[in-house]
């Protein structure tokens, strides 16, 4: 019977010696009171009654939501403001041993930073400057919380909410900024459809001016190649006019100077185109007073005559 019960109390003590730490974790080691060791995952051995198990944690990265702080700005304004924290232990040893009671430490020290760098900043400022609050925040507690073998890998402010009284100063700020932002607008808006409107005006009074002038010149043009082209047909017709008359007296001479008996024919016909020449003169549309001296019509038709006669 006592062999059995030495047998129990020695398998006992063999199972309690057997440690089997998961993934992820690690666990301390105590020798009589004083740390010995850190038994990595897997299977490990202890001795019973000479080591205890004094910390065992997680090694893995957790998230330490800080709540809502009351916080004053720089400027005196009363604001809310939470935050959540990534974080995980790389030293064991120094979180166990170095701080007690690690998450609450770490919490308020999240706290009186977040309190310490919001009251540096204006209101405005914490809303346009969150990511750089982010950045100071996890510098500072990344290098507070290395004494404690904890590593901080992030920080993020969730919400800031000031009091309900800035709340509606803000918004009527905001109302009246709208307000001004539509007039501003609507002025613009206005100026620019004058200054369209007159620029359109202007062109199309240029564009008239313009066409005016073109249509001035072109009927300049197309009055001036009339009159040429009327002065060259003009010219035309009084050239063959004088070729006609030309030939006409070349077949006169020819007549009499063949025919010395056609020279009476000849009186009459110049007689006849004197008489002609003043019948067309009065018809006239201005009044015209025409002297013939009938003496001299026998005279001009004897000189004409001698002229043919010598030629």
């Amino acid at each position: 019977m006592w062999g059995w019960l030495i047998a129990l109390l020695v398998g006992g003590s063999a199972l309690s010696s057997v440690k089997i730490v998961q993934q992820g974790n690690e666990v301390l080691v105590e020798r009589l009171g004083k740390y010995d060791r850190k038994l990595k995952p897997g299977l490990n051995f202890v001795i019973p009654a000479y080591e205890r198990v004094a910390y065992q944690e997680t090694i893995r990265e957790k998230v330490l939501d800080i709540p809502p702080q009351p916080c004053i700005t720089r400027d005196n304004v009363s604001i809310t403001v939470d935050a959540v924290v990534y974080w995980r232990i790389v030293d064991l040893e120094k979180s166990y041993y170095k701080v007690q009671n690690l998450q609450a430490a770490m919490e308020n020290m999240v706290r009186t930073q977040i309190r310490a760098e919001m009251g540096q900043l204006e209101l405005d400022e914490t809303f346009t400057a969150r990511s750089q609050i982010n950045e100071i925040l996890l510098r500072d507690l990344d290098h507070a919380t290395d004494p404690w073998g904890v590593k901080v890998t992030r920080v993020e402010l969730r919400d800031i909410i000031p009091s309900q009284a800035v709340l509606e100063s803000m918004e009527l700020q905001m109302s009246a900024e709208r307000k001004k932002r539509a007039a501003i607008l609507t002025s613009e808006g206005e100026r620019d459809s004058a200054v369209n409107s007159a620029r359109g005006k202007a062109e199309a009074q240029v564009l008239d001016a313009e066409a005016r002038q073109k249509s001035v010149v072109l009927q300049a043009e197309a009055t001036q190649k009339a009159t040429v082209l009327q002065a060259q047909a003009d010219r035309q017709k009084q050239v063959l006019q004088a070729q006609a008359v030309a030939e006409a007296i070349k077949i006169v001479q020819q007549v009499l100077h063949n025919d010395p008996s056609a020279a009476d024919a000849g009186k009459v016909l110049l007689a006849l185109g004197y008489l002609d020449m003043g019948a067309t003169i009065g018809k006239s549309e201005s009044s015209k007073v025409m002297f013939i001296d009938p003496a001299s019509i026998p005279a001009t038709l004897q000189s004409m005559l001698s002229m043919t006669q010598k030629q």
